[in-house]
């Protein structure tokens, strides 16, 4: 028989003769690595899980314009959202919504009323409470503050007037503003930076309906009071008393706890038969899956020749990596606790096992055996345990992760080949490392003190 053959036989005979340590050991390893193995997939996979789940909640990407169309009015025509989207798309996928706003009143009340294509806004703002249905032909989408401000319930009456010099350029030079500001209302909701002046979108608009000169039907100038209230030929003005206008139902009502419940919303055809003109959109939200949302951003930015301009919502996004690095701080402390306990476990059974097998060692050494012979059987045995604990808790660890990704995401993980045979190496280099200290002292074993003893 071979050396070679010698060796195997007596390694094998060796761990079969103590089946029980060798199974501690093998549990041992595979401990650690199904924990570690476990934890890398969620570490890799929530990333991507979290990303998605976070856009679940809003949009992390606003586009708004940077010039006014020819009525003073600011807007993004059907070209340019449609051009918009296809940059957005190419950098991974998408979910937007556009919006319009224009200055209304109810009950000689300034509001804002936001023009929306339903699918795209149901598809992007899956957070949203909604008390009934939402905005279709003749029924409108009422905020919260909107609701309880003049007590409407899903099926109530609301009578909505628009009035031409609410959204003239004299009165949108801030109002314009609070359009843009209002658009990011939604936006707001997700928790943009932008909302910060967004959440006074409504206050805002309200404000520049009264606090800004415009002219009225008959060509006279209406200015300002020191009671805000606008005056004609020097009496108040009966227009800002008009409550006629457009009857329609309220289909439901959204409840956010953002700038969103003090908005009215209502279908892009109804809002212009209600203004008697069509024309852009004030600003379009992105639920953007791009790697790199500042390079996105900063092109977008760079084509001058759009006339729009890009922020990220910088509060979903900070939230988003924040929990992330969380996470993975996480798993790193964890990880390190399981190599040690690993470590201890591994090391304590390749103790015990040198503990028994002392007088054998002795014996080998009398005979002539050399301390890195036995030192490499040790090793090597130590390296299978981890071999086998390691392939065995690699697959345990995929099934866990596939279990806890499933039940927390609801969605199924690819296996990573790469990373199963890291955990494998890993688990083998582990028990190695381990079993250093013991078969240090086991390569020590004075021959003639151990046969003395027996």
């Amino acid at each position: 028989m071979t050396n070679t053959g010698m060796f195997f036989r007596m390694l094998f005979s060796a761990v079969f003769r103590r089946r029980s340590r060798a199974v501690m050991a093998v549990v041992a390893s595979l401990v650690g690595a199904a924990t570690l193995f476990c934890l890398a997939m969620i570490c890799i996979a929530v990333p991507q899980q979290m990303n998605e789940e976070m856009r679940a909640y809003g949009a992390n990407l606003i586009v708004t314009p940077t010039e006014a169309g020819a009525d003073g009015k600011a807007g993004i025509d059907k070209a340019m959202v449609e051009h918009t989207t296809e940059m957005v798309a190419a950098k991974g996928s998408e979910k937007h919504a556009a919006y319009r706003y224009e200055n209304v009143r109810v009950n000689a009340a300034p509001y804002v009323m936001a023009g929306i294509d339903v699918s795209e806004v149901r598809n992007l703002n899956h957070h949203w409470v909604v008390d009934g249905a939402w905005p279709s032909e003749g029924k409108v989408l009422i905020g919260r503050d909107v609701a309880d401000a003049m007590g409407l319930q899903v099926g109530s009456g609301i009578t909505i007037g628009y009035r031409a010099s609410d959204n003239t350029s004299s009165s949108t030079s801030s109002a314009g503003s609070s359009d843009a500001s209002a658009s990011g209302s939604t936006a707001g909701a997700s928790g943009s930076d932008s909302a910060s002046s967004s959440d006074d979108a409504a206050d805002s608009a309200d404000s520049s309906h009264s606090s800004h000169s415009s002219d009225s039907a008959d060509g006279t100038t209406q200015s300002q009071t020191p009671s805000d209230q606008p005056t004609q030929d020097g009496r108040v003005s009966s227009d800002i008393m008009d409550t006629s206008g457009t009857e329609f139902r309220v289909a439901g009502i959204v409840d956010t706890g953002g700038s969103e419940d003090s908005i009215i919303y209502a279908t892009n055809a109804d809002v212009d038969k209600l203004t008697g003109t069509s024309r852009g959109v004030d600003v379009i939200e992105y639920s953007a899956g791009a790697e790199d949302l500042n390079a996105l951003v900063q092109s977008i930015n760079d084509m001058t020749s759009m006339h729009v301009k890009a922020q990220q919502v910088t509060k979903i996004t900070s939230s988003d990596t924040r929990i992330i690095t969380m996470l993975q701080t996480l798993f790193w402390i964890v990880s390190l606790v399981v190599l040690v306990l690993t470590l201890v476990g591994v090391g304590t059974t390749i103790s015990s096992i040198v503990s028994q097998r002392r007088n054998e060692i002795g014996l080998r050494k009398a005979l002539g055996a050399s301390s890195a012979a036995i030192g490499t059987e040790f090793y090597v045995e130590s390296a299978m345990y981890g071999l086998i604990g390691g392939l065995l808790g690699t697959a345990i660890g995929y099934g866990l992760a596939q279990w806890l990704c499933v039940a927390v995401f609801e969605r199924s993980i690819g296996f990573n080949w790469w990373l199963g045979a890291a955990s494998v190496v890993l688990a083998a280099l582990v028990a190695v490392i381990a079993s250093i200290p013991p078969v240090h002292r086991a390569t020590r074993i004075d021959p003639a003190v151990v046969l003395r003893e027996e």
